[in-house]
């Protein structure tokens, strides 16, 4: 278990890279870290499906996860798929920004009572999906904030 932690290290900062090369210069005539809001957290998550289920998964995400992830709250920030086996096999790893922890906590409460969750995830045929979180702030000299 540790050696998959310390190896995911690499893949976020390769999101935070990612995620504030693509926001670069979206809103003109001001800097990516004045366009964003300062008080942001992210919260870096790692799927592991069971064998077989990595599709259904990435299935229910694509149809309808990140549309209720934005109804409670959440800002869906980038999705990603290892490309080299033995992860790409079951392995999605995505990142959310929140306003706040506080904020997240609120956020993760009313997705898993949501009633429209609860019938996705029973019907999505995924199963039981193990889970990895952690949460992130930015560093001052971050491009994205």
């Amino acid at each position: 278990m540790v050696k998959m932690k310390m190896m995911w290290s690499p893949v976020g900062l390769a999101v935070a890279f990612l995620a504030g090369f693509a926001a670069h210069g979206m809103v003109p005539g001001q800097s990516v870290a004045n366009a964003q809001a300062a008080s942001r957290v992210f919260e870096l998550r790692t799927y592991a499906a069971g064998e077989g289920k990595l599709d259904l998964l990435h299935a229910r995400f694509r149809n309808h996860t990140l549309r209720i992830f934005q109804k409670h709250g959440m800002t869906n920030v980038i999705y990603l798929k290892p490309m080299d086996a033995p992860l790409s096999q079951n392995t999605m790893v995505y990142l959310l920004a929140h306003q706040s922890r506080e904020a997240a906590k609120k956020s993760w409460d009313a997705f898993r009572a949501d009633t429209e969750w609860a019938t996705v995830a029973r019907e999505s045929g995924v199963g039981a999906v193990k889970v990895d979180s952690v949460f992130l702030e930015p560093t001052d000299y971050s491009p994205m904030k």
